[in-house]
């Protein structure tokens, strides 16, 4: 049992191993597309990230969206676009992932292929991608 509990705390517990610190692993989820939802979103990223390198630690952050959420990476429609476009130059190891099958649905619906920013990566399923993130030890966080 002991064993047991040991093993959850280390798949839990952060990376260590970069020459800064400790490496901080953090899914940050976005189903909504309420334009203050979306920044609070990106806020959190800057304010760990912000935090994290105050402590000389790194952070590896990915945000999934889908649903509603996909707004956030759709080109020319994004509120957020010049936020993302910004943070993804600045911030190292911050990744933006689009669930797939919304993009799919979406895409039927407009009749025609919809467009993501650059910045965004598409996965098969965005809530898959929350589940194996977990697997591989992130920190869940949803604005």
């Amino acid at each position: 049992m002991k064993r047991m509990m040991m093993a959850a705390f280390l798949a839990l517990a952060p990376v260590a191993g970069w020459a800064e610190g400790i490496v901080h692993k953090i899914a940050v989820h976005v189903d909504d597309g309420d334009p203050r939802v979306l920044h609070m979103a990106l806020n959190n990223v800057q304010n760990m990230a912000s935090y994290y390198k105050s402590q000389g630690d790194t952070v590896q952050v990915e945000v999934v969206a889908y649903g509603p959420g996909l707004v956030m990476f759709l080109d020319g429609k994004s509120p957020v676009s010049d936020r993302i476009s910004t943070m993804s130059l600045e911030l190292e190891g911050l990744t933006f992932s689009a669930c797939g099958n919304t993009l799919r649905k979406m895409s039927e619906k407009a009749g025609h292929d919809v467009a993501l920013m650059d910045e965004a990566v598409v996965v098969p399923s965005g809530v898959v991608r929350l589940v194996e993130l977990q697997e591989q030890g992130y920190a869940y966080v949803r604005p």
